[in-house]
C-alpha cells in the first residue's frame, strides 16, 4: 500500500508514505486506492481510500489535505485543514502545525515531500515539468524557510515518477526548454520519431533541488509508466485510450 523513503522513516517527528494504487475500495480504471479528488471515481470511494490514508498516517480524517493542482509555481501555508470546494489553485504547500498532513496528488509527474525535522517544518510539490520549468522547487523551499527551516537542514524526497525511457516530449516541449532552461540538452536524448526526444523528468528536478541548495535530495528512482500494477499514469491511460485515470498521494505529516 505505501512505499517509504529511509531519509524521511528515520525521524520521529515525520508521517509519511508514497502511497501506490493498492488497499483501496476503488474498482475498474481506479482499483483500488484513488486518491484524486478531480477524478470521476465514485467520491464515497474516494472519500473511503483517503480515509484509509489517513489511518496509515496516524492523522484525522479531515487533516489530509490537497489542492487544486495547476501546474504553477504557486505555494500555500497551510495552518488548517480546508474543505475540497476550497482547494487553493497552487502546487506547493508547507506546514509547521502538527497533525497536518500534505498531500500531492500524482500521476507521472513527480511528488517531492520535503522536511526540516529539527525545526519542524515540512512541505510537499506537485512537479511536473512547467512546475520544474518556473520554479516550484525553488518557491516551495523558499515557504519552508518562511517558517523558521533551514535550507541546509532540509531533507527532500522524490517519489514515483515517469521516468526518461517513457517520456518523449515533441517540438514544442524542445523550444521552449531550450529557450527557457540553457543546458538542458544533457536531460534529453532523441526518440524514434523526427524532432522528438525523451525527457528525463527525475534528473531534471534533481538538478532543480541541488540548485535551490538542497543537498540531502534523493529519489525512488521508481517509474509510474511501467509499473501498471503499482502505480497510475497519465500518459499510460492516454496510449490505452482509457477515458480517466486514479491518482496516488503522496504525504507528510509533523507529529508531536
Amino acid at each position: 500500500m505505501i512505499i517509504e523513503a529511509p531519509e524521511l522513516s528515520a525521524h520521529a517527528n515525520l508521517r509519511h508514505a508514497f502511497f501506490t494504487r493498492a488497499g483501496g475500495a476503488s474498482e475498474g480504471l481506479y482499483a483500488t486506492l484513488n486518491g484524486g479528488l478531480g477524478s470521476n471515481d465514485e467520491p464515497s470511494r474516494v472519500d473511503e481510500n483517503r480515509r484509509r490514508m489517513c489511518a496509515r498516517l496516524g492523522v484525522a480524517e479531515a487533516n489530509l489535505v490537497s489542492l487544486y493542482q495547476v501546474h504553477s509555481a504557486e505555494v500555500v501555508v497551510v495552518e488548517a485543514p480546508f474543505a475540497r470546494e476550497e482547494r487553493p489553485k497552487a502546487d506547493g504547500m508547507v506546514t509547521r502545525v502538527p497533525g497536518l498532513a500534505l498531500g500531492i496528488a500524482t500521476a507521472d509527474c513527480g511528488p517531492i515531500l520535503f522536511a526540516d525535522p529539527d525545526n519542524g517544518v515540512v512541505g510537499a510539490a506537485h512537479v511536473g515539468w512547467k512546475g520544474a520549468l518556473t520554479g516550484i522547487v525553488e518557491a516551495t523551499v523558499a515557504a519552508m524557510e518562511g517558517l523558521g527551516a533551514g535550507r541546509r537542514r532540509i531533507v527532500a524526497v522524490l517519489g514515483p515518477t515517469i521516468s526518461q525511457a517513457a517520456y518523449e516530449v515533441g517540438p514544442d516541449f524542445l523550444a521552449r526548454f531550450q529557450d527557457e532552461a540553457p543546458g538542458s540538452e544533457r536531460f534529453l536524448v532523441p526518440s524514434d520519431r523526427p524532432g522528438h526526444a525523451r525527457f528525463d523528468l527525475p534528473a531534471f528536478v534533481l538538478s532543480r533541488l541541488a540548485a535551490a541548495g538542497i543537498a540531502q535530495a534523493s529519489a525512488l528512482g521508481l517509474c509510474t509508466y511501467a509499473d501498471p500494477e503499482r502505480f497510475f499514469s497519465y500518459r499510460r491511460t492516454t496510449h490505452r485510450g482509457e477515458a480517466d485515470y486514479g491518482r496516488l498521494i503522496s504525504a507528510i505529516a509533523l507529529v508531536s
